[in-house]
């Protein structure tokens, strides 16, 4: 059911298909990463000024930051920027590592970004206002918070609300459940997985099913699959 599950995510929230770094192994993943890493830094580098960090930092007025000195979100991370392992960062190794120097982010920032550009003219206080709706419909209690169960009931009925535009998109005959020629993109390219009964039909109890479901982890994917008790004893031989 995973894999419906993924199907139908995809359906419902048009996510971006997994990239082929997926089958990378973990030593191709890391170089990867690197590689991000350092294109990241490229670009952070235009609106980061490595000169005023030193000055803001370097206490010592040596032209290079001690442990002791950089700020303490970077502290752990100074062995990973310190690649000449001296001791000291130079503006060279800032430089390079200048991915590591902003805080950590978290999904949740994306509404300071939004607060940062409120005066843009693409309507960020519009879209921050939505948000702030958003949040409001869905704490019901109405004390301030996000309740797991609060979360746990948002999350069904946006759920249920998208799998009714499905049908209501793609139902030609009004019989309330999807037919093979009447399914289009991914949810015609999975067909079959998400018509669990095999009548044919994708109804909506099924699209709910799976979209209920949580998709794979790429860990789960990578794990290998346990060999039944007959293919070990196969493999064995006679005790």
């Amino acid at each position: 059911m995973r894999v419906f599950a993924h199907s139908v995510v995809v359906i419902l929230a048009s996510a971006l298909s997994l990239s082929a770094a997926d089958n990378l192994t973990a030593k191709e993943q890391k170089s990867k990463s690197d590689v991000s890493r350092e294109r990241a830094g490229q670009q952070q580098a235009l609106h980061f000024n490595i000169e005023q960090f030193i000055k803001d930092y370097d206490r010592n007025n040596d032209g290079f930051l001690q442990r002791n000195e950089v700020p303490g979100y970077l502290r752990d991370r100074f062995d990973q920027l310190d690649t000449n392992k001296d001791g000291k960062l130079s503006r060279d190794e800032l430089a390079k590592g200048i991915a590591y120097l902003q805080p950590p982010r978290r999904p949740s920032d994306f509404i300071v970004v939004l607060i940062e550009m409120s005066d843009c003219e693409d309507d960020c206080g519009g879209e921050i206002q939505r948000v702030y709706d958003i949040l409001r419909k869905v704490d019901k209690n109405r004390n301030g918070k996000i309740e797991p169960e609060e979360l746990s009931a948002a999350r069904r009925e946006w759920i249920d609300t998208r799998v009714n535009n499905i049908i209501k998109d793609l139902d030609r005959n009004g019989d309330g459940k999807i037919s093979k020629d009447e399914a289009r993109g991914q949810l015609r390219r999975d067909f079959d997985d998400l018509d669990t009964n095999k009548d044919g039909f994708v109804d909506r109890g099924e699209l709910l099913q799976a979209a209920q479901e949580k998709p794979q982890s790429l860990q789960e994917k990578a794990a290998p699959q346990p060999r039944s008790q007959k293919s070990q004893n196969k493999h064995n031989g006679p005790k």
